[in-house]
């Protein structure tokens, strides 16, 4: 099968080089074969347990990878994330010694910074969107100096990123197809710079956030209504420019799901296997329980959980 788009800015050789240097830094995560039938499939599913990643989310390992590729000044980091990012950034940032702040916006949830705030990092409301906390640490970046790390759309940031799907073939090499939530896209666009047309990426994304499916509308990122369930890890304004150029060309179908879908596929993930995922963390497996995205005969599909940072009460009693 066709390997991945050649890029001078994302390719496998800078993936397998990011995978080593961020490897004394982040979990290698593990994968669980479900039966289809636990969580009302017709199929069995692979899950990708990225929740378990540090900080709760797949985050670090761009985080990391974009710390050790530059220089950082002594004025430290700089992020703007509706949560999971941020976290990320913080944590990097305290393991490698580094100063760090953080922008979220105002629907930034409760245990997301939390989290942000445990790290040491200083955190600031920047407004009432990710795009408005975004332009806030921009500002801030060019007061201070500070290394800006951004949530999606940097080489650095996604080749870290892309070693998920360099560690998921070598965990299940039948893969057929994955699906893997977007919000910015620095995930997809990382995972597709491993792939290319390997694995059939199945991008999935909220209807309330529909970025990427706009993107592909207008053969180019622009902005799109952010609002919904998952609007705090996947409620960028647009997707980045950089994963949309490796992406878009090379993604097997993009899919829209509701917010009752993917409430439901939180319920059965806690229902079949005790994962409590966040909302976006769940939106993938939301594709094949809403029916948005339908396996083809004889695939095997995997399912990235790609997030678990939410109150485990909202999940389990909601």
């Amino acid at each position: 099968m066709p390997g991945p788009l050649p890029d001078p800015d994302l390719n496998r050789d800078l993936i397998r080089a990011a995978a080593s240097r961020i490897a004394p830094h982040v979990r290698r995560t593990p994968v669980l074969r479900v039966a289809g039938a636990a969580l009302g499939l017709a199929g069995d599913i692979v899950l990708k347990l990225e929740l378990v990643q540090a900080t709760g989310s797949f985050k670090p390992r761009g985080a990391f990878n974009r710390m050790l590729s530059v220089p950082v000044p002594a004025s430290g980091v700089i992020a703007a994330s509706g949560g999971n990012h941020g976290a990320a950034v913080a944590y990097a940032a305290r393991v490698l010694g580094h100063r760090a702040e953080i922008f979220v916006p105002a629907i930034s949830a409760a245990a997301k910074r939390a989290r942000i705030a445990a790290e040491g990092a200083v955190l600031t409301v920047g407004g009432e969107t990710y795009d408005a906390a975004r332009l806030a640490s921009m500002a801030r970046a060019d007061e201070t100096g500070a290394l800006v790390v951004h949530a999606y759309d940097q080489p650095e940031v996604l080749a870290g990123q892309g070693t998920v799907a360099l560690e998921w073939a070598e965990q299940s090499p039948d893969l057929t197809h994955a699906l893997v939530a977007v919000g910015g896209g620095g995930l997809l666009g990382g995972m597709a710079a491993w792939w290319g047309r390997g694995v059939g990426l199945v991008a999935v994304e909220p209807e309330a956030c529909p970025k990427f499916s706009a993107a592909l509308a207008a053969g180019r990122p622009v902005p799109a209504p952010v609002s919904g369930l998952a609007a705090d890890s996947l409620g960028a304004s647009q997707v980045g420019q950089l994963m949309f150029g490796i992406a878009a060309p090379v993604i097997a179908a993009n899919v829209l799901v509701p917010d009752a879908a993917i409430r439901e596929a939180q319920r059965r993930l806690w229902d079949a296997v005790r994962i409590v995922a966040e909302p976006g963390g769940a939106a993938a497996l939301a594709a094949l329980i809403c029916g948005a995205w339908v396996p083809p005969p004889g695939a095997v599909v995997g399912v990235l959980v790609c997030g678990g940072n939410c109150d485990p009460g909202s999940v389990v009693s909601g």
